[in-house]
């Protein structure tokens, strides 16, 4: 498994609150499933913005779960990012591929 950052940018409005409690559920399904590890949203980024750490074999892996996200169905990420992030140091490094 690898780690992997991502960032989903979303149009303010009415599709993000309309969808908002669909997204944060399916979240906490991937939180369960060991998945997410982390998430929020970043401060003053020029649209609303949430940053994601997820575990998964590959990125191909990563696109299906963002695919899967209720913003993702709804057309609702406007910019999308997708990482892999190798954690030497802190809070993840006893993950770390440790190269």
């Amino acid at each position: 498994m690898a780690f992997f950052l991502v960032t989903m940018s979303h149009p303010d409005g009415e599709g993000w609150m309309t969808h908002l409690k669909a997204h944060i559920d399916y979240l906490e399904m991937l939180i369960d499933k060991g998945t997410l590890r982390a998430s929020g949203p970043l401060k003053d980024t020029r649209l609303r913005t949430g940053f994601l750490i997820l575990l998964a074999d590959t990125k191909a892996d990563v696109e299906a779960i963002v695919a899967k996200d209720p913003f993702a169905i709804e057309g609702l990420i406007e910019e999308l990012t997708i990482v892999e992030w190798d954690p030497l140091f802190g809070a993840f490094a006893q993950e770390s591929s440790r190269k």
